[in-house]
């Protein structure tokens, strides 16, 4: 029972999610990622990331992805994102972090 209503929490939430995000066509501003994990900018992790990657901390505005990877033509290459799919406009890291993230609405 509990299996069920936690994955309709997920399902709704990622629902909700999508809905809010910007349109991959639109992804313009900077480069679209497939993050593992994404942190407001305001967090303490964010906080403590920008510090350590000498950023100013709150200084970046958004969200910040974590261990991302670029998804370069949608749906051709396995190039299938199953976390969160989000436009940075700083990726300077190698995927390690990206700063400056929107959720992106890729429709697959």
């Amino acid at each position: 029972m509990f299996t069920r209503a936690s994955t309709f929490i997920v399902l709704g939430l990622s629902i909700l999610a999508a809905a809010s995000g910007i349109p991959a066509s639109q992804c313009n501003t900077g480069d679209l990622q497939c993050c593992n994990q994404v942190e407001p900018a305001t967090s303490n992790i964010a906080f403590s990331l920008e510090a350590l990657f000498g950023i100013v901390p709150g200084s970046v505005s958004g969200l910040i992805g974590l261990t991302c990877s670029p998804i370069t033509i949608i749906g051709l290459g396995g190039n299938f994102c199953s976390q969160q799919p989000v436009c940075c406009t700083d990726n300077s890291w190698n995927g390690v972090i990206a700063f400056g993230c929107t959720p992106v609405n890729i429709n697959l």
